[in-house]
């Protein structure tokens, strides 16, 4: 491939990686929202985070269909303005409501973007020309968190509500894409070359949902965890999640050597991390110097979890079913952040007897664990079924 072509294909996945950072815009400013709010549920707030995921998953579907269809490019295109759009709806009336509808339509866009992002990977880039652009990608979903939640947390500062004009990010992705993405036309299918899933799509989509339904606590919570001399200051939630962010950027650089020290526990590595951080802040609430370090171990799980997922899916799968496939990984994702806020709150009440952020953080961190045992020993079984069969 053309060194030129290949940035400006790169230069698009960073545009849709932009996107998919958007559905953090409010994470900086969650406690004051809460405030604001008073009479609404701490779930409910929560959920400004995770209820994209709701529309996202029947979306990601719907693309992996609708690449038959129509482009790959015009859905992003499309994604890009209504993420513009919808993240100005809430600054026309101060409605709690109308802010938690705006993020749950974001859902569409987030669910093309992060279906499509790794088809438009797939149908550029093989082998570990692959892997290096998927961490790329992940690299550009951490920047545009980084900048979505430092620039979002000092813009809401003063007021919650200038935080909302971060999504103007929205329209320059949409522009990105326009100008920089190739238009390959519509998925053709026929013959051998079908849409169909395979076993162990659903099997990296099942520990994607373990993943995520742990690890979003890391941002739904964190604005609300720090106390101390901390506590309340959206600027110091702001760096703590951009730092989580930012850890996506520097693990996604160096994914394709990573991957090849952990070989197969890749996946089950990313879940450990979590569990790392997630100590740090159990621990230390009130020290900045641990929340951050906290903060670097969970975005290393997630920089490092979704692109060797979705490489795993994509390589699973013909080229034609790879947009389908993560549809089904981004479903898995969404769901995993869907339920996590109300189950994991009311596991807290149930086993640890008052709902609290270091209790979710406790049961979050225990749960990891058990996701990551459990990834070891799915891949110990695939290895061994493989020499088996050599």
């Amino acid at each position: 491939m053309m060194e030129q072509k290949r940035r400006k294909i790169l230069t698009a996945v960073a545009g849709i990686s932009f996107i998919q950072g958007l559905q953090y815009c409010v994470a900086p400013v969650l406690e004051q929202i809460r405030q604001h709010f008073p009479d609404t549920a701490v779930s409910l707030v929560q959920m400004l985070i995770t209820a994209p995921a709701l529309l996202a998953m029947a979306v990601a579907v719907i693309s992996g269909w609708l690449v038959v269809k129509v482009s790959k490019k015009k859905m992003l295109v499309v994604a890009g303005f209504l993420a513009g759009v919808l993240g100005f709806v809430p600054l026309l009336a101060d409605d709690f409501r109308l802010l938690l509808l705006s993020r749950t339509l974001y859902g569409i866009p987030l669910g093309l973007a992060t279906a499509l992002n790794t088809a438009v990977v797939a149908d550029f880039f093989e082998g570990d020309e692959r892997v290096s652009a998927m961490g790329f990608q992940a690299a550009s979903v951490g920047a545009g968190m980084v900048v979505v939640t430092t620039v979002g947390g000092m813009l809401g500062a003063g007021d919650f509500t200038h935080a909302y004009f971060i999504n103007v990010i929205g329209f320059i992705s949409m522009i990105l894409i326009a100008v920089c993405l190739p238009d390959t036309g519509s998925v053709q299918t026929g013959g051998t070359e079908k849409i169909t899933l395979n076993k162990k799509v659903f099997q990296v989509s099942a520990f994607g949902f373990l993943e995520f339904f742990f690890l979003i606590t890391f941002t739904t919570n964190i604005a609300m965890h720090i106390s101390g001399g901390l506590a309340g200051n959206s600027q110091v939630s702001g760096i703590l999640t951009g730092i989580f962010s930012g850890a996506q950027i520097l693990i996604g650089l160096v994914l394709a050597y990573l991957t090849k020290k952990t070989g197969k526990y890749t996946l089950p590595t990313a879940m450990l991390s979590f569990c790392a951080g997630g100590i740090l802040m159990i621990l230390f609430p009130e020290n900045l110097a641990m929340l951050i370090a906290g903060a670097v171990f969970c975005g290393f799980s997630q920089g490092v979890f979704i692109p060797t997922a979705m490489v795993e899916v994509a390589d699973s799968v013909r080229p034609a079913a790879a947009a389908m496939g993560s549809a089904c990984f981004t479903c898995a994702m969404c769901m995993g952040q869907l339920a996590s806020p109300v189950i994991l709150n009311k596991a807290a009440e149930l086993l640890l007897h008052e709902v609290n952020t270091k209790n979710v953080y406790i049961i979050a961190t225990a749960g990891m664990a058990a996701a990551a045992a459990g990834a070891v020993l799915w891949k110990r079984e695939n290895k061994d079924k493989k020499s088996m069969n050599k």
